[in-house]
């Protein structure tokens, strides 16, 4: 039993050196579903993707950077869409970017879906202004007006106090989403037939101001009801357009098929794609990528189970099929026979087979010379042999050829040059 114990804390040693070696902890925090076009959960673009391929319009799902895009060939080089949603988990490269721009300035449009007046759970905290900053060029301020939820407070000890208190709220998950209204400023073609649309947010939101920088343009379509700043803008890019949206969560699984959310994306989406052009949505910065991802191999559950089972597997078998106590064998002495087989093996591997010929016919030659009383200096007695009324033409023929083989160094078959030299010495012996 003791041995056995030593045994299993020995085995959970070895566990505990592999697991320090290999494994390691989560990298992050677990993240809500991404707003992904394979992602079926409330902010997944999956509706979205399945009702447009549906009407018979090509969706891709773009699992590499920006600067892929003039590589795929199968797309038209202008009238496609490309759905984005920010703050972003791979963060946007200086290069992409310019290859971006070059795309959408050769006749694409560019659809920014930012959680800015809208705060769904996939975006949390993070950061929207840098992302849309550099994908659109635009910038955006805090409004004055600040919804009850908002962590903006009036300076001052009271107003410090409801800063702190609301800083607090903003980091708590609300128990109810919480709705924004999109309203159609004037008619546009992207609003045609649209009234309102409905956006969610989990976590307190702010209300933002878009900046127009200098030397630009930008249209704003649409505005929040609930406080009146603007939440849909569009601006030229080159032969190319780029939208805007402060709601993240426009389009998403749970409000796609409320209000005239649904209406507003295919308004878009007729008026964005030339013939044969496709909608694409951007899934690689959401983290679903083309490229091995470490972050979520060692987050997915398979993994645990599967080394837990591996591990439960193991301890069963070092504990009860492994034996703690060799038995003692005895080494008994070789036998004769053993002996020669060995011997026979190492002159088999060391002597070559023309050189044990020579000597099979020596030994045969004197045995002969005793039968016959022939001197050795006489040479083979063949003539005696092919005369001999026992033996037969062909055999000694063909001892003849073996032996003219052995002395030009030839490969022979020892076997049957044995066997055929035993059978010659009984035909003999009669």
């Amino acid at each position: 039993m003791r041995e056995r114990v030593t045994t299993l804390l020995c085995a959970l040693a070895a566990l505990l050196v592999f697991a320090t070696l290999f494994l390691r902890g989560p990298m992050e925090a677990p993240r809500s579903a991404p707003p992904t076009s394979s992602e079926r959960g409330a902010d997944g673009l999956f509706a979205a993707r399945s009702w447009l391929e549906q009407e018979g319009i090509r969706t891709v799902s773009l699992r590499e950077r920006f600067d892929a895009l003039q590589k795929h060939h199968e797309l038209r080089d202008s009238g496609n869409l490309l759905i984005v949603s920010v703050p972003a988990v791979n963060t946007f490269k200086t290069s992409e970017v310019i290859s971006l721009y070059r795309w959408v300035d050769a006749g694409n449009t560019l659809l920014l879906l930012a959680a800015l007046s809208d705060r769904p759970a996939w975006a949390g905290l993070a950061p929207v202004q840098p992302d849309l900053k550099r994908l659109s060029g635009l910038e955006f301020v805090l409004a004055k007006r600040q919804p009850a939820s908002s962590p903006e407070a009036p300076p001052g000890p009271a107003g410090s106090a409801r800063q702190l208190r609301s800083a607090e709220l903003a980091f708590q998950q609300l128990p109810q989403p919480l709705r924004s209204t999109l309203i159609a400023n004037r008619a546009h073609p992207y609003l045609t037939g649209v009234n309102s649309a409905l956006a969610f947010s989990d976590y307190a939101h702010n209300a933002w101001e878009a900046v127009v920088p200098r030397a630009s343009f930008m249209l704003a379509l649409a505005h929040e009801r609930e406080l009146g700043e603007g939440v849909l803008w569009v601006t030229p890019e080159g032969g190319g357009t780029i939208i805007v949206s402060a709601f993240g969560s426009l389009f998403s699984n749970r409000a796609l098929g409320l209000a005239e959310n649904a209406r507003l994306l295919a308004n878009i989406v007729t008026t964005s794609l030339g013939p044969g052009g496709a909608v694409l949505f951007d899934d690689n910065h959401q983290g679903l990528t083309a490229s091995y991802d470490p972050a979520k191999f060692y987050s997915d559950r398979r993994l645990y189970a599967t080394l837990g089972v591996l591990v439960a597997v193991w301890l069963a078998w070092v504990l009860g099929s492994t034996r703690l106590r060799p038995a003692t064998e005895r080494a008994s002495a070789p036998r004769e026979a053993e002996l020669v087989r060995v011997t026979g093996l190492f002159l088999a591997r060391v002597l070559r087979p023309a050189a044990a010929a020579r000597r099979l016919f020596e030994q045969f030659f004197l045995r002969l010379q005793r039968l016959t009383g022939q001197r050795a200096a006489a040479g083979p007695p063949w003539e005696w042999l092919e005369n001999h009324p026992r033996l037969s033409a062909a055999e000694v023929r063909q001892l003849r050829d073996w032996y003219a083989d052995a002395y030009s160094e030839r490969r022979i078959p020892l076997r049957r040059l044995h066997n055929l030299i035993v059978r010659t010495e009984r035909q003999l012996a009669l």
